[in-house]
């Protein structure tokens, strides 16, 4: 098994050759670069938060395509532990489960890899640190893992024996069984005598969701030195070792307490442990998450209690669920401070919002985060204030018992911290929250009384705040990004996009019906004027949006006949005085339309393929360009017509970006990443002539994206930017000399996994560049 050391290193230098234009040979990084988040705070799925349990406020999270973060206590906020992660191996930035050493405390470990599907063409791996993750060794698997496949909230899947510390367990997917290391994590070996990998598939005829889910869980029963495993089979779900290891046991009635509820097949998703009273809870899911809601009928789960010495299974299963039967679990957790206290969630009880159980009765008696009275509506343990997060509102408004902020959903994450009983924290498909105040909810009572007629009346509660604890959590994929001096717009997968006027703070989510937003664009000559588009919640609300006012207010443009409400949004684009929008949908059977009335209506583009990328020149109002399979085409009256340059020599596949230079006409740049299966080789193309001719960067092997910023003194030519690989290395590089040589401009320690696929520097600030990943959110850099 081949293991691989990775440090925190500083700015890398890159072999100086410059070389003569048009040799464009790259040069020697000048400057050291700082690099930070344009702040948005959360934004994707956290699927696990683990306490130590022995150092205080050692705590980490996990994300399942965004690395994984440890919690900085002084300042509460997350420190990202896996921007070193590179191009070549994009997938570890999947975060399956991690581990933290009860013993050792400065060693953490975490499970990675994205899909266990094609998708993602390497293995997965166990990551080890020995110094809190500021620096990680890798020991590579022969398997794949999956941190963002269904079931990436069960676990944790990895864990470390808290009695002798040098071994760690690894639960894994596909039929690959139970794993062992006894050196710390360096090295791995499948542990030969687990009888049962699981059996478990969601769906077998869709690829995302055939796969086997495995080997769910760990956990150890200090009391009788006892290891559980939780398996995906619902006829046989649990096993045990009593003999640290060396063999393994169905455990009794595991299968009648685990496999069903209501009838619906169930899978054991997580299980937490009482050491103090002997308990080992689990919760049990018909789906194994994080999408699902309930089955079509009765209950999608239970909660078992397992007494460790005498084998006993209790079903404390909460009883009541506000409105229905529960849809299955997410998360659980025990309180270490105050045994027999213990909380879990509902996975996805969507509409109004989840639930939240606790008891301080060791399962006997349930209460719930909130309920429903017959006087009062809906009435609620503790207000949930985002101001940390202010988009977690989603530009809604409160409706009834449906609030604009909930509890989330996808809670599978659970989490007291074991040496605060005060302290929670759970993650959602967009956040983390967070109490310090947790066990006033004791204080409370219930929150609902019958009167003698039956009538369920509220009772008043002092309620306590829950906020957002995601500070420095930045997991999201941004898939455009448009710099207009001193504003910055950006298109976000699943949360719409932002509008940031001060890079420090967490801003409000553009006002539009988007869920995933791909593009965004300005008029170059009359910057308040902002498009952009994206896929619309409502089939009957448009997927361009339209703000004239820097972005402060937007408007939806007319819906355009035939293209559904959902993933065809596409590219956007407007003319450098703001008097043409062109949009060009991405499915594949409508042709590019224009609007000369900021998207009131709509009229065909002629002369253009469906789904052609389209752009404005940055100078000449009136000129447009367009790409589609190798063809490059150029229109002269405001879009409405397009003829095919003839140009040739460019690739027929494989080119995700082109941009026109500001204040040069008819300057304009094309990045091709290529496609290895068609054959295609990627590169990047400049043309000085609106696109009839061009000249291939011979420097550039492939590359992503290119963008422009504020030109260095003494050139008059823009600073180019673009995610690129040279000489072999996929980085991030900067010219100044438009194209003749090439600067390095991040190190190995900022890589951000697969970064840059879309990349602008800034107009007024020389060598500020901000560049979307996927999955750590809107980077940006400065030169130090």
């Amino acid at each position: 098994m081949q293991r691989r050391t990775f440090t925190a290193l500083g700015a890398a230098a890159v072999v100086a050759g410059a070389l003569p234009a048009p040799a464009f040979a790259q040069q020697q990084a000048a400057e050291t670069y700082t690099w930070k988040n344009a702040v948005v705070n959360g934004g994707g799925f956290v699927p696990g938060i683990v306490f130590n349990e022995t150092e205080p406020n050692l705590i980490y999270a996990r994300t399942d395509i965004g690395g994984c973060y440890r919690w900085q206590e002084a300042t509460r906020t997350w420190k990202p532990l896996l921007d070193w992660v590179g191009r070549d191996n994009w997938g570890w930035s999947g975060v399956v489960s991690m581990a933290t050493d009860p013993v050792d405390t400065n060693r953490v470990y975490a499970a990675v890899g994205t899909y266990t599907t094609d998708w993602d063409p390497g293995n997965g791996a166990v990551l080890y640190s020995d110094n809190r993750g500021e620096t990680w060794g890798a020991a590579e698997l022969p398997f794949k893992q999956g941190g963002n496949m269904p079931g990436r909230g069960m676990g944790e899947r990895l864990a470390v024996h808290p009695g002798k510390n040098y071994e760690l367990y690894l639960g894994t997917p596909s039929g690959n069984g139970l794993w062992r290391s006894h050196n710390f994590g360096r090295s791995w070996s499948k542990v030969g005598n687990f009888p049962n990998p699981g059996n478990f598939v969601v769906d077998p005829t869709n690829p995302y969701s055939a796969d086997n889910q495995g080997v769910l869980w760990i956990e150890f029963d200090q009391i009788g030195g006892n290891i559980y495993v939780g398996v995906a089979d619902p006829d046989d779900p649990l096993y045990v070792s009593r003999d640290g290891g060396a063999t393994w046991q169905p455990v009794p009635g595991a299968a009648a307490a685990l496999g069903r509820a209501d009838g619906n097949r169930t899978i054991p998703k997580q299980a937490a442990v009482d050491n103090t009273n002997g308990h080992l809870y689990i919760i049990t899911s018909y789906d194994p998450g994080p999408y699902n809601g309930g089955p079509a009928s009765g209950r999608g789960g239970r909660l078992l209690r397992l007494a460790t010495q005498t084998g006993a299974w209790t079903d404390v299963t909460p009883p009541y669920n506000p409105g229905r039967a529960i849809p299955g679990f997410g998360g659980i957790t025990v309180d270490r401070q105050n045994p027999g206290t213990l909380m879990a969630s509902t996975c996805n009880n969507w509409g109004p919002d989840e639930i939240l159980f606790r008891s301080t009765d060791s399962g006997a008696t349930w209460q719930t985060s909130w309920d429903y009275s017959d006087d009062a509506g809906r009435v609620d343990r503790f207000t949930m204030d985002n101001t940390g997060s202010p988009w977690l509102s989603w530009n809604g408004q409160n409706e009834g018992d449906t609030y604009a902020v909930k509890h989330g959903w996808m809670i599978e994450a659970l989490a007291i911290d074991p040496h605060d009983s005060d302290r929670i924290m759970w993650g959602t498909g967009a956040t983390i929250w967070g109490t310090d105040n947790l066990t006033q909810w004791d204080t409370q009572g219930e929150l609902v009384r019958r009167d003698a007629s039956g009538r369920r009346l509220a009772q008043p509660v002092q309620k306590f705040t829950v906020g957002v604890r995601a500070e420095g959590v930045e997991e999201t994929a941004v898939l455009d990004v448009a710099a207009l001096g001193g504003t910055l717009v950006s298109a976000f997968g699943d949360i719409g996009g932002f509008v940031h006027t001060d890079l420090d703070r967490a801003e409000p989510m553009t006002r539009s019906d988007w869920s995933t937003a791909t593009s965004v664009d300005f008029a170059h000559w009359n910057p308040n004027v902002i498009v952009g588009t994206g896929n619309p919640h409502d089939n009957g609300v448009g997927h361009v949006g339209v703000s004239t006012d820097r972005g402060r207010t937007w408007r939806a443009a007319s819906p355009l006949a035939g293209v559904p409400g959902g993933g065809h949004a596409g590219v956007v684009a407007i003319a450098a005085n703001a008097s043409v929008i062109l949009w060009s949908p991405s499915d594949t059977s409508v042709t590019p339309v224009r609007s000369t009335d900021l998207g009131a209506t709509w009229t065909p583009v002629q002369g253009l393929p469906a789904g052609a990328k389209i752009r404005a020149d940055r100078v000449d109002s009136p000129i447009w360009y367009a790409f589609s399979g190798g063809r490059f085409y150029r229109s002269t009256n405001g879009g409405a017509n397009f003829t095919d340059t003839g140009a040739s020599g460019l690739p027929t596949a494989g080119v995700d970006d082109f941009r026109v230079v500001p204040g040069h006409w008819g300057h304009i740049w094309l990045a091709g990443r290529g496609d290895e299966k068609l054959g295609i080789g990627g590169g990047m193309w400049r043309s000085q002539n609106g696109g009839s001719t061009w000249t291939r960067i011979s420097a550039i092997e492939t590359a992503l994206s290119v963008g422009f910023g504020k030109a260095a003194n003494g050139t008059a030519y823009p600073a180019l930017y673009t995610s690129a690989e040279i000489a072999g290395k996929a980085a991030i590089y900067r010219s100044t000399d438009a194209g003749g040589t090439w600067q390095r401009i991040n190190d190995d320690a900022h890589q951000w996994a697969f970064a840059g696929s879309a990349i602008t520097g800034d107009p007024l600030i020389y060598g500020r560049v901000y560049l979307t990943t996927n999955g750590r959110g809107l980077i940006y850099g400065d030169i130090a």
